[in-house]
């Protein structure tokens, strides 16, 4: 007996606990494998010169001929350059725009008491229900009409209205002390300084986040580039890579497994160089959503 209670009893428990403890390791450790053996047998074929004209089957997770080749073909014949850098030029735009809009409807939302202003948060997550592909065609003839077909600001300008931003940045800002507003306004503050100066500095976390959500999306878009843009000059990542893949840029090398695989492989490092810089940040407002202040 251990104050009371059966050694049999708590040795069962612990073992119990270990059995689960253990089952967990093992399901995680699948789905790990699950995740990761697409992108090995992609870097694989990227590297293998025998992968250039035909997808191997079954699929090999080592380079049979290893080669620098491929890569060297998909940037010498793909633009790959030119789309990481309007990719990015897109990314920063719409980041900034959706960031700034985030934090002032969600301060406003969360902190400044007006009429309605809970009917005006329910009308913005209702939007959340309608999904994109939708309104894609009225957003188009929209942006038709006012002359920015073909222009990033068919990217930017829709920023304004990330509601999923704005929720998230409303929720974090309701767990900050409103003594903070308070002695800003006696300050002589206005509400624009108290949420740039005041509550977003508090919100790293939180922006990082947003900053890894916003950038995944548009990086990894593909659907609304290829019906707003038309020069090619102007082609996101995603539809480049596409558009040159489908043999429309009169580069019949492109078609190859291989440099598929290595346009591929060149998109994804800038996402993975993001991530591993903001991962600490998302952690840690993973960690604080769950905090009563």
């Amino acid at each position: 007996m251990a104050d009371g209670v059966p050694v049999r009893k708590i040795l069962g428990h612990k073992s119990q606990k270990a059995i689960n403890q253990a089952a967990i390791a093992v399901i995680l450790a699948l789905g790990s494998v699950v995740m990761v053996v697409p992108f090995i047998w992609m870097i694989a074929t990227a590297f293998d010169l025998k992968a250039m004209y035909d997808i191997v089957f079954p699929p090999r997770f080592w380079p049979a001929e290893p080669s620098f080749q491929p890569f060297r073909i998909a940037f010498t014949n793909v633009p790959m350059l030119r789309y990481i850098f309007n990719t990015l030029l897109v990314a920063v735009g719409t980041i900034s725009v959706s960031v700034f809009s985030a934090i002032c409807a969600g301060y406003a939302l969360a902190k400044i008491r007006f009429k309605g202003s809970g009917i005006v948060l329910v009308l913005a997550l209702s939007t959340l229900m309608i999904p994109g592909e939708v309104t894609i065609v009225s957003r188009f003839f929209l942006f038709l009409k006012l002359n920015l077909a073909n222009s990033y600001l068919a990217f930017w300008l829709p920023a304004f209205a990330a509601v999923t931003g704005t929720f998230f940045t409303r929720q974090y800002m309701v767990s900050i002390p409103d003594s903070l507003r308070e002695s800003a306004r006696l300050d002589g503050a206005g509400e624009f300084r108290i949420a740039l100066q005041i509550y977003m500095p508090l919100c790293g976390a939180l922006i990082a986040t947003l900053v890894v959500l916003q950038f995944l999306g548009v990086w990894n878009d593909f659907l609304w580039p290829m019906i707003i843009l038309v020069s090619p000059s102007k082609y996101t990542l995603q539809l480049g890579i596409a558009m040159f893949s489908m043999n429309q840029g009169g580069v019949g090398a492109v078609s190859m497994p291989a440099i598929r695989m290595a346009c591929t492989a060149v998109s994804i490092i800038p996402v993975l160089i993001l991530y591993l810089f903001l991962q600490r940040f998302i952690v840690e407002s993973i960690a604080l959503s769950g905090v009563k202040q």
